[in-house]
């Protein structure tokens, strides 16, 4: 059975060296993450099955990160912080996270916590992929193949595609999709995101020209479809 993976952030290493010790002796894989930027990298990186979030990071607040984290990313997410007050927790429910643990807390219910969010959540169900006869893309391995040959992605590249076969057959918008792989100060630099998008027409498209995968929403964004399950024609690419 694989191990359970469990993302802690927080900016604190005495509370990191805490959280590591009580996961270890609990069973679970432990990694970890200092600030916001270094979280949702470990994320994509490892995907680990729950995360312990801090709400008071020092590049950015938790709740944005439970935000960027909730854009592409199913798996529980528990916030750790000293506020207690009710706009707190709304707000940290409204940005996706599962539950909210007040510091300080007992171990015990951390871990009976921990364990009723894995129990709860339907993270570890093999994540949607692509499988046709010219493309597959799996999502667990990063792997994409094309017509039965192995293609490489730069990292970007595999994220994007990786968010919009997520959310395939969805709309995704140009402003979802630059925060979500670049970060929250982006949104506005549709060109970056086309230039990417460019690249990976070119190595899983037939005719790049008139793709069939990545579609373009004019004035919106890009959706991902897979040929045979959706009547509307191609659009030109954008």
């Amino acid at each position: 059975m694989k191990n359970v993976t469990i993302l802690v952030v927080d900016d604190e290493p005495q509370i990191r060296r805490v959280l590591r010790t009580v996961l270890l002796n609990a069973g679970y894989d432990v990694v970890e993450g200092k600030t916001g930027e270094e979280a949702i990298e470990v994320l994509v990186r490892e995907r680990p099955s729950l995360i312990l979030l801090d709400a008071n990071l020092p590049d950015m607040s938790g709740v944005e990160v439970c935000r960027r984290m909730r854009l592409a990313f199913e798996m529980p997410i528990i916030m750790l912080t000293v506020r207690s007050s009710e706009q707190d927790k709304i707000d940290a429910f409204n940005c996706g996270a599962n539950d909210y643990v007040v510091k300080p807390f007992a171990t015990g219910e951390l871990l009976a916590r921990i364990r009723n969010a894995l129990r709860l959540s339907t993270a570890n169900q093999p994540l949607p992929g692509v499988e046709t006869p010219e493309l597959t893309v799996d999502l667990e391995t990063r792997m994409v193949d094309v017509r039965g040959h192995r293609v490489h992605m730069r990292p970007k590249e595999f994220e994007v595609l990786r968010t919009l076969v997520v959310q395939q057959g969805k709309a995704v918008a140009y402003q979802k999709l630059l925060q979500t792989i670049w970060g929250p100060d982006y949104g506005e630099e549709v060109e970056k995101l086309r230039a990417v998008i460019g690249q990976i027409r070119k190595k899983i498209e037939k005719d790049p020209a008139h793709p069939r995968y990545i579609v373009t929403e004019p004035w919106f964004g890009y959706r991902f479809q897979t040929p045979g399950k959706h009547n509307s024609p191609s659009r030109p690419k954008l």
